[in-house]
């Protein structure tokens, strides 16, 4: 069978699954040693987090009545032998409906009620208050039982116009967009603000998040679906009908939301089955379908091969009943295809790179550590060579200038008190400024704008300008750590040579590379603060929403900047210590030896055997590091790793191969590293 998006997620999944094992296994190698210092625990603790829990999520949007939950139950839950989302003539999904899983969280569905749309408080703060929820409990294995309680996302009452008004579903300004009256002047408004289903899904459980909104109306007036949600899709999936193309409120949508940039970006032409006509030929109703693709494509100025022509009907009928001609005929694996080979490399990519090249600076650390080690070995065998055939007395003169040399060494942690204080001063001063306090400061001044008249016409511009702001302290937050970097090569240069350390400052971070991300956001937000949007942002909770929605997109990209920015400098600072107690640790050996070999005059032989056991264990944790980074490369090498449907799913033994360290610290009478022998 061709591999679905279903298989290619899973596959995802099983190599962030493998990948972690192998991360896992480095780690716990490094920690059963003594080698893993506090930033490089806290970067390997991140990484797995980051590999386990990403989401992936992908946004299926559309009017009412355009196949969008059908298209989900083909792609995704056809496993379950019927429809589980609604799917209906006219109107099924009247809420933003949240697909997902959470192992902490009960399996079912949480329904925000609408009514919370009047209090201030912002979606992702009800996210906290399981209290503001209704609960229902879905059966997983009556899949009837399900699908009746998945029901409740199309459930709508009957309200005044006024209640409507304050709801935000009425705007008697501009009357074009407000739903019809009925025949005793009330309005029809969902229900629930929110629907958010946690259920254990096979693809669910690897990281996917599948948002499915409803239309033009509750798009246009939840602002933490426009402002949030949306533009944080890793890919969106816009659906119309074969039938009618692009109408005005799909343009509408595609204009208003979706023409921003994306990880991905999909339009579906659904329903392509309801072009068959009994009087034409299977070759024009093809060039029917042609010709429709060829106009969306057109109208909506995007490539004609990011079109696809389905019909989501078709294929879940077919993969219902087995129906592999009808699968084809519905052209449902080409959209997979795409969608899979859009998202799940680049995703790959990603991660891939980011564990591989902090395993890499992990490795060098660790290299240079061992190197460290092997210099010390190999001195204290010179010296205890020399001791051969020397007299008690010129043992004593050796155990003196260990201890005058120790002495010595010790005036180095003056210049390390200072080259720290130093270090602290300059980073809490680069810190300060990527603060959360320091970023609320500068969107406050957007928010003077805002508030300042009826119609912010100038917002459009003061968000630039505050994009423009957060830009330079980015620039300037690198060229801090740029100067944190010289300063660290100097002071590094200089213990080398008074002390004998072998400090390395590591290549300068790079932090410009954010600038991206907060590029993305401009992109993303800018298209609301436009003319046509000006109304909308004219009103006090749509504004707050905004605020509020803002601080929280910026406020990651500025945390991961910081805790990127301290990562890289508590490893810098780690070695110093490393290397401060390793040459500590060796003074001491080194006096203790000497004073054993004086007590004893068989001890000589015996200390040499010990020191060269020590200098071999130290090869073999360089073997055994190297054979776990080259198991993690072949998890980084793209050219290994072509075709991520072919991963293969690691079994329960090969995980716990992975795990496996070589039991070094087992050598007979051999202390560990550090140890006193």
């Amino acid at each position: 069978m061709k591999p679905t998006f279903a298989s290619h997620l899973d596959a995802f999944g099983q190599w962030r699954l493998e990948t972690d094992a192998r991360l896992a296994a480095l780690a716990r190698f490094a920690r059963e040693h003594d080698l893993l210092d506090d930033g490089s625990a806290e970067w390997f603790e991140a990484m797995r987090r980051r590999l386990s829990g990403e989401k992936l999520m992908v946004a299926f949007v559309a009017e009412f009545s355009r196949g969008k939950s059908e298209l989900i139950n083909a792609i995704f839950f056809s496993d379950k032998g019927r429809r589980m989302m609604p799917a209906s003539a006219g109107r099924t999904t009247m809420c933003p409906v949240e697909l997902g899983y959470d192992a902490e969280d009960p399996v079912g569905l949480s329904l925000l009620p609408i009514e919370t749309r009047l209090e201030a408080t912002s979606l992702a703060e009800y996210r906290v208050q399981p209290q503001a929820w209704t609960w229902h409990v879905l059966d997983l294995a009556n899949p009837d039982e399900m699908a009746k309680a998945l029901a409740e996302v199309m459930r709508t009452r009957m309200v005044s116009p006024e209640e409507a008004t304050a709801l935000g579903f009425w705007d008697a300004e501009r009357p074009a967009d407000n739903p019809p009256l009925s025949a005793d002047g009330q309005v029809e408004v969902p229900v629930w603000r929110h629907a958010r289903i946690n259920l254990p899904h096979p693809l669910l459980k690897r990281g996917l998040v599948v948002l499915d909104t409803p239309g033009l109306n509750a798009i246009g007036t939840e602002p933490e679906l426009t402002l949030g949600l949306l533009p944080q899709a890793h890919a969106t999936v816009f659906i119309l009908g074969a039938d009618t193309g692009v109408t005005k409120s799909d343009l509408d949508i595609w204009r208003d939301h979706l023409s921003g940039p994306a990880l991905a970006r999909y339009v579906v032409l659904n329903k392509i089955d309801t072009l068959a006509d009994p009087l034409s030929t299977p070759e024009q109703v093809q060039q029917v379908i042609t010709r429709q693709c060829a106009s969306v494509a057109q109208t909506l100025e995007i490539p004609t091969e990011n079109v696809f022509p389905i019909s989501a009907r078709q294929a879940l009928a077919a993969r219902l009943t087995g129906d592999a001609q009808g699968l084809v005929q519905s052209r449902l694996e080409s959209f997979e295809h795409a969608l899979s080979e859009g998202l799940l490399p680049r995703r790959r990519d990603n991660l891939a790179q980011a564990s591989w090249s902090g395993a890499q600076q992990f490795q060098q650390q660790l290299t240079r550590r061992f190197g460290e080690m092997r210099r010390l070995h190999a001195d204290q065998l010179h010296e205890l060579r020399g001791l051969r055939g020397k007299s008690s007395g010129k043992v004593q003169l050796m155990i003196q200038r260990v201890q005058a040399e120790a002495a010595e060494f010790e005036q180095c942690t003056a210049r390390l008190h200072a080259m720290r204080s130093i270090h602290a001063r300059m980073l809490r001063s680069m810190l300060h400024d990527l603060s959360s306090e320091r970023l609320r400061q500068e969107v406050d001044v957007l928010q003077q704008v805002l508030g300042g008249s009826w119609l912010p016409l100038g917002a459009r511009k003061a968000f630039v300008d505050l994009c423009a702001r957060l830009r330079e302290l980015i620039e300037q937050a690198q060229q801090r750590n740029d100067e944190i970097h010289a300063m660290l090569v100097a002071s590094f240069s200089r213990l080398n040579a008074e002390f004998g350390f072998s400090l390395v400052a590591d290549v300068p971070l790079d932090v410009r590379k954010y600038t991206d991300d907060l590029n993305l956001i401009e992109r993303n937000y800018v298209q609301y603060l436009g003319l046509s949007q000006a109304f909308r942002l004219a009103q006090p909770g749509f504004q707050e929403q905004f605020r509020r929605m803002l601080i929280s997109r910026l406020r990651v990209v500025f945390e991961t900047i910081s805790n990127d920015i301290e990562l890289w400098n508590k490893t810098a600072s780690a070695q110093v210590d490393s290397q401060l107690r390793e040459r500590r640790r060796n003074f001491k050996r080194r006096y203790e030896s000497l004073d054993r070999i004086q007590s004893a005059s068989n001890e000589l032989d015996t200390r040499l055997q010990e020191v060269q056991a020590q200098d071999e264990r130290v090869l073999q944790l360089q073997t055994r590091l190297q054979t776990l980074m080259d198991q993690l490369g072949e998890m980084a090498d793209p050219s290994a790793q072509a075709d991520v449907a072919q991963v293969p799913q690691p079994s329960a033994a090969a995980i716990e191969a992975l795990s496996l360290d070589l039991n070094l610290g087992q050598v007979s009478d051999v202390p560990a590293a550090g140890e006193t022998a």
